[in-house]
């Protein structure tokens, strides 16, 4: 994937120093039991955030901007702000072309804990997009997380990451992408429908209306890459393979079955293996925004 030379986004808020937030009453068990609850068995993620801030009543200190960062760390927030930088691009131009105007998110580096209007989160939960605040948050070691913990690698092509320990970079394209996707249906009214629908319905009907939401932030994610790479031409060969690895790899029944051995469809929150590869490739291949309806036709 070619990043390096594009416009670097100024709405990058870096939290990374101080080794991240200080919570008062966390235990490593409740940590394990959010991870594992939200990762493995569908557990609503917003659950998640507000169970672990109710055990973080303690004096709180938000993490504070890296002084003097590698140049490891400086290329992580180099390589994050210009995938921000190229979705502010490409949304733009698409709301333009509806005759609306695109607020871009802030995005947040963190280390480790970090405090958002949804709630306290821990890296071990991975990137998310609070619609309260706008904003989406990253700990970069899940990029290292994705490769050594469950398996998503790099190896199918060439890029200009200088560490090698990561998943591939499209594949941390496609991770802020969707996050980014999160905050295009927010803009357009989608998240507040889903969370008032979902106010209303049975448990495993909101699981339902939750993956149809996640797919359809796959399905935006696909649409950003089509565009960008009209644009600028980033992709090599291997990166789409990348992206459709990661997809299939945090597909709810690849997660539950590799963490259980069992499959529980009732609790799946993001969709399957399947379906997040088939909706990302239906981005992909149409850049068409109206093809991501996933709540309109089957999934």
């Amino acid at each position: 994937m070619r990043w390096k030379g594009r416009r670097v986004s100024t709405n990058l808020e870096d939290r990374r120093g101080g080794g991240g937030a200080k919570a008062g009453g966390i235990s490593i068990l409740g940590l394990i039991v959010a991870f594992v609850a939200w990762k493995f068995f569908g557990v609503d993620p917003q659950q998640a955030y507000q169970a672990t801030k109710q055990v973080t009543a303690g004096e709180q200190v938000e993490s504070v901007g890296l002084e003097n960062p590698t140049p490891q760390q400086q290329e992580a927030a180099d390589f994050v702000g210009t995938v921000l930088a190229d979705t502010e691009d490409t949304w733009q131009a698409i709301f333009q072309e509806q005759g609306q105007n695109y607020t871009p998110p802030k995005l947040v580096l963190f280390s480790g804990v970090v405090n958002s209007r949804c709630g306290t989160a821990q890296a071990a939960m991975g990137p998310f997009y609070c619609p309260a605040d706008q904003k989406v948050y990253i700990d970069t070691s899940f990029f290292k997380d994705m490769r050594q913990q469950m398996g998503i690698s790099g190896e199918q092509n060439q890029t200009e990451l200088s560490r090698q320990d990561q998943a591939g970079d499209f594949a941390q394209a496609y991770v802020i992408a969707h996050e980014v996707g999160h905050h295009v249906q927010n803009l357009l009214g989608i998240s507040s429908q889903v969370q008032q629908a979902r106010s209303r319905a049975s448990q495993v009907q909101g699981n339902q209306l939750s993956v149809r939401q996640e797919l359809q932030a796959d399905c935006l994610a696909g649409v950003w890459a089509h565009h960008n790479q009209q644009r600028t031409q980033f992709l090599e060969q291997g990166d789409v393979q990348e992206a459709m690895d990661a997809a299939h790899k945090i597909g709810d029944d690849y997660l539950q079955k590799s963490a259980t051995g069992q499959v529980v469809p009732d609790s799946f929150t993001h969709g399957t293996s399947a379906q997040r590869m088939q909706w990302f490739q239906t981005g992909l291949k149409s850049g068409d925004l109206n093809q991501c309806d996933t709540f309109n036709q089957p999934v």
